[in-house]
């Protein structure tokens, strides 16, 4: 990093820091404003905000790092986009109708309060584990990464590059969102979104020029890493139902390497449950003042969402091809003496493509770019957890709170947030494998909300009581495997070797974690029917308008005003797009 990197970074910080003050005294104090933006997000805002809430650590870390080992194996994930589109032709006029600040509010309005509380609690406690860990984990390793030599020394103690990134990431990105709320973090989102996607995009570039352009990248790696299907069949198996009765197999639930069962049932249900359902998401939606412009914020970041396959993926495939030839030798750390990356050094793939690339200069608006994903990350998770904190607990036991109030507790609640990320980082740099172990964590808790929204929507006869069971009993999966999982995956005393083989534990610990999410979703679609259909119906005035068979004709007249035939075709052209991607990507 140059004087000139370092200036780029520091006008991306006060440019940032203008346009939230900028957004600060325009702010109102009230709950709408507060936590919703007051509700008047354009859709340019709003897609751009869901984009930049959802690029985090495990893109900057994971994804490039994933590129470097398994090439395109996980775009099955990125190529998800299709799942916004469910948000905005499926699940919005739904939302947008009943006028909630949360989803565990909408989910009261359909069911009952004991499940609005259940899933707040569930989702606070998720967010703080997940998104909120893996953020700080993400902001260490790039710094650590970029500056490696930066120290500070504080009376007696030493911090090294990881604690200083960590803190300096979460402390910017809580002062703008404590004092501006969501109308802040939606509209840094969007300057955000722009540096990032240019960053990449020149990172890739310059990438491939080094290399000597895409046709020597797929010479040097080969087509397997460019085969988004070899990993959903197993070797010796293609073209024959063999992957089918295989699926049936004990052997076959025990690691394995994104199989295609698990991606083919689990993966579009933990999607829909995080695109759909995710306050951490659909908030950004909730800001926009109609249908229309919600719809087509959806829409515009199902589009966005197509990019992280060339500037995330790809860079990680670039700089392991520069590693195996030998071209740039900053590189050679991430392969063994085989030319096969090693995974934990493979995880930094994006910093070192930046340190080792991109001339001085850009390689700050790179730097800004990596910043902006980390910061734009955080900022929804604290905003989306204060939200739920004051909507879905304090104004349940103060129905009375003004407004004042209620954004006075919203910016305590955030406070609150950003003091248990600094206290966490501690625990993320000492952990080890828990990025891996965090991979698991949304597929254990998604599975339950993902049950109960969709058959909430669709299935009028589901109840209050089916609900509540859905989410207890799918919760209890959930946490029963953490508990197993928790000690072997942080490499505990006397866990580092895992569970006595062939022991339950060993046996619930080494179920390939698509199929144990799999198992969960069955088991709650199931209760969740079973329950419903034992008790008493809910009463028909109380889910009007909540459910698909409920909806009166003049809100569905009002749902096909909110569009024209330009939507349509735009989403027609994400999935082609998609389709196109499955085609090209074939080895």
């Amino acid at each position: 990093m140059t004087n000139l990197d370092w200036l780029i970074v520091a006008a991306y910080f006060g440019l940032l820091l203008a346009l939230a003050w900028w957004v600060i005294l325009r702010r109102k104090e009230t709950a709408d404003d507060y936590f919703l933006a007051g509700r008047n997000l354009g859709w340019f805002v709003v897609g751009a905000s869901i984009f930049a809430s959802n690029i985090g650590s495990e893109h900057l870390v994971g994804l490039a790092g994933s590129g470097a080992t398994s090439g395109v194996a996980l775009a099955h994930y990125e190529l998800h986009a299709w799942c916004l589109l469910v948000l905005g032709w499926v699940f919005i006029p739904f939302y947008m109708r009943s006028r909630v600040f949360t989803m565990p509010e909408f989910l009261e309005r359909r069911f009952s309060p004991a499940s609005r509380w259940v899933l707040s609690l569930i989702s606070l406690v998720a967010y703080v584990i997940t998104k909120m860990a893996v953020g700080i984990f993400a902001g260490g390793v790039v710094f650590g990464t970029l500056v490696p030599e930066l120290q500070l020394q504080i009376g007696g103690t030493v911090f090294n590059s990881f604690w200083i990134g960590s803190v300096l990431v979460v402390a910017a990105t809580g002062l703008y969102t404590i004092l501006g709320g969501m109308r802040a973090v939606a509209y840094t989102e969007a300057v955000q979104t722009i540096i990032l996607i240019a960053g990449s995009l020149l990172l890739t570039m310059y990438g491939l020029r080094a290399l000597g352009g895409w046709g020597e990248l797929r010479t040097a790696l080969g087509s397997d890493m460019f085969n988004l299907w070899k990993p959903l069949v197993p070797a010796g198996m293609e073209g024959t139902w063999a992957p089918v009765k295989e699926a049936s197999r004990i052997a076959w639930y025990f690691n394995g390497n994104y199989p295609w069962l698990g991606m083919l049932f689990c993966a579009p249900i933990i999607g829909l449950w995080y695109w759909c359902t995710d306050q951490y998401i659909v908030q950004r939606a909730l800001g926009a003042p109609n249908q229309t412009e919600a719809r087509r914020g959806t829409i515009f970041a199902a589009f966005l969402k197509l990019l992280p396959v060339f500037i995330f993926i790809v860079p990680g495939m670039i700089a392991l091809a520069l590693a195996k030839a030998g071209r740039t030798p900053g590189l050679q750390m991430m392969v063994d003496a085989n030319g096969t990356a090693i995974p934990s050094i493979a995880q930094a793939a994006f910093p070192l493509m930046v340190q080792q690339v991109m001339p001085s200069g850009l390689r700050g608006v790179v730097v800004a770019g990596l910043l902006a994903a980390l910061m734009s990350s955080l900022a929804g998770v604290f905003n989306a957890s204060s939200t739920l904190f004051t909507m879905d607990f304090y104004r349940k036991l103060h129905p009375r709170a003004s407004q004042a109030q209620l954004v006075w507790i919203g910016r305590v609640a955030t406070t609150v947030m950003v003091l248990i990320a600094l206290v966490w980082i501690p625990v993320i740099q000492g952990a080890k494998g828990l990025y891996d172990y965090l991979q698991g964590v949304q597929g254990y808790l998604g599975p339950p909300i993902f049950t109960v929204f969709f058959l909430g929507v669709f299935i009028k006869r589901v109840n209050a009581q089916g609900c509540l069971w859905a989410l207890v009993v799918g919760f209890m999966l959930a946490m029963f495997r953490l508990a197993i999982d928790t000690p072997v995956s942080l490499g505990l005393a006397g866990f580092q070797n895992g569970y006595p083989a062939g022991s339950f534990l060993w046996v619930v610990n080494n179920i390939y974690f698509q199929y144990y999410s799999l198992l969960i979703f069955l088991i709650c679609a199931a209760t969740m029917v079973v329950v419903s259909y034992a008790t008493p119906p809910p009463p028909e005035g109380r889910i009007t308008g909540l459910t698909y068979a409920t909806v009166t004709p003049e809100q569905k007249r009002e749902t096909r005003r909110s569009w024209n035939r330009w939507d349509a075709v735009n989403s027609a052209v994400v999935l082609a797009l998609i389709l196109t991607a499955y085609l090209y990507f074939r080895g």
